[in-house]
């Protein structure tokens, strides 16, 4: 297990924030408000993220995962709901299609599964991007918090960008084994296809679909009511009936 580094707030039923790539725990800040008022909260960063060390070897979404899922097991100590990010996305619908019994419900925004899916410039982006072009509010994000030090940023960004050119490579109808209560988020103009969205949203049995007008993948800080309100709205224990579907219509 690589030992992740983690705040938790709040009191509840338990909720884990699973960040984005090249990022930190701090990426649900604008919805941590609403959260911890209704949830005990844990925020953990991975491997090579925020305050927690880089492991030797790649980073890979199969490695986050098992990482993620020995932190449910060890530290959370229950069942969670998930609400994944960007590669945090990617990881915890990897835990719920491997450990549903970990998962109490799913949250993932910003998520494609495979290569199809991607936004063309954003895969542009990937291929041309260097650890020296990375943006510097990111880069002085990771100093300031790494225990590595500022110069390792340059390797756990140059691994981040090989995943992001590798992976993901899930096929779709993977979904239709995912037997948790799940919630897709995009922007409008995400690094996801709108039509990747509605195909993930068919594939997955049960799946709620939110498109978030207005929003690019940086949506949590865009549109972070509207966000947050979604969240919330999906975790409650009571969803509101469907009034006008074919079943209520008998037909």
């Amino acid at each position: 297990m690589t030992p992740q580094e983690y705040v938790v707030d709040g009191a509840g039923t338990a909720l884990v924030l699973l960040h984005g790539g090249l990022s930190n725990r701090d990426d649900f800040d604008p919805q941590l408000a609403a959260l911890t008022t209704r949830y005990r909260v844990w925020r953990p960063d991975r491997r090579g993220h925020g305050a927690t060390p880089d492991v030797a070897g790649p980073i890979t979404y199969d490695n986050m995962a098992d990482d993620t899922i020995e932190f449910l097991e060890a530290v959370v100590g229950e069942p969670a709901h998930l609400v994944g990010y960007s590669d945090g996305a990617m990881v915890g619908l990897l835990v719920a299609l491997r450990r549903p019994e970990l998962v109490r419900k799913l949250v993932l925004m910003g998520l494609y599964v495979n290569g199809d899916g991607e936004a063309e410039w954003f895969g542009r982006y990937a291929r041309a991007a260097t650890a020296a072009t990375v943006s510097t509010s990111v880069r002085r994000a990771y100093e300031e918090r790494s225990p590595d030090g500022p110069a390792h940023f340059d390797v756990v960004a140059e691994k981040i960008l090989h995943l992001w050119r590798t992976e993901p490579t899930l096929r779709l109808d993977a979904l239709t084994g995912l037997d948790v209560p799940t919630l897709l988020v995009q922007g409008d103009d995400d690094i996801v296809t709108l039509e990747h969205g509605v195909a993930m949203a068919r594939a997955i049995p049960d799946a709620q679909l939110a498109v978030v007008p207005g929003a690019s993948h940086f949506l949590p800080y865009e549109k972070p009511a509207v966000v947050a309100q979604l969240f919330v709205d999906f975790l409650a224990d009571a969803q509101p009936t469907k009034q006008f579907t074919a079943e209520a219509l008998g037909v």
